[in-house]
């Protein structure tokens, strides 16, 4: 009896070990959506003039994918929750981030939060990010709606436009989540196009 006990014992011990096993095995990989400060995703401000001193207000990101892991499509109909693929920080959180990052180049920028910016205009720059999509092997899609607005003009209608950019990429989830890095500095990029004008009192619009 006891040696069957024993035996049981140890059945039950290797299974937990191997068990333990299988989930080292699995490793869990972090991703930014913040590009290198040494690569340009976005191409730097064409005129080169004065610092713009702006605010970016981001909204949340869409439901469907503010989780921790990535979102990936699967087809036409389903989606992917990756459990060992998953961002560094909130989704909402690292776009804001990253189009921060790359409006300070764009435009070329300074970003200065909600701190007071020594009496220079404030380009304050509304964002709502409508499409978040990620396919594997395909592409990496952003659709977001934003707008312009200069506190010294609070009571006109601000600037609003919508972009929709898809990167192509390639195999692997390091290639999808540079597809969105370089998506993001494009449309930090259209932003810079539109704002350099706007902030200028020029006659600009929606590109």
């Amino acid at each position: 009896m006891k040696c069957a006990r024993d035996r049981l014992l140890v059945a039950v011990t290797l299974a937990g070990a191997a068990a333990l096993g299988a989930c080292a095995s699995a490793p869990v990989h972090y991703y930014t959506l913040v590009a290198p400060a040494a690569e340009d995703t976005v191409a730097v401000g064409a005129s080169m003039g004065p610092t713009i001193q702006f605010e970016l207000l981001s909204s949340p990101v869409p439901a469907q994918v503010d989780q921790p892991q990535l979102i990936v499509r699967e087809g036409a109909q389903r989606v992917g929750v990756l459990d060992a693929e998953r961002w560094i920080a909130p989704l909402g959180d690292e776009v804001h981030a990253a189009l921060a990052a790359d409006l300070v180049r764009a435009l070329p920028g300074q970003d200065v939060g909600k701190l007071i910016a020594g009496g220079k205009p404030v380009l304050r720059i509304q964002l709502d990010l409508r499409r978040f999509e990620s396919a594997p092997g395909a592409y990496a899609l952003i659709e977001a709606a934003w707008s312009l607005r200069l506190p010294t003009d609070a009571a006109g209608t601000p600037l609003t436009c919508t972009t929709t950019i898809s990167e192509r990429v390639g195999p692997g989830y390091d290639a999808l989540v540079r597809g969105h890095q370089r998506a993001l500095g494009r449309l930090a990029a259209e932003i810079a196009a539109v704002a350099q004008p706007y902030i200028a009192g020029q006659a600009t619009h929606c590109r």
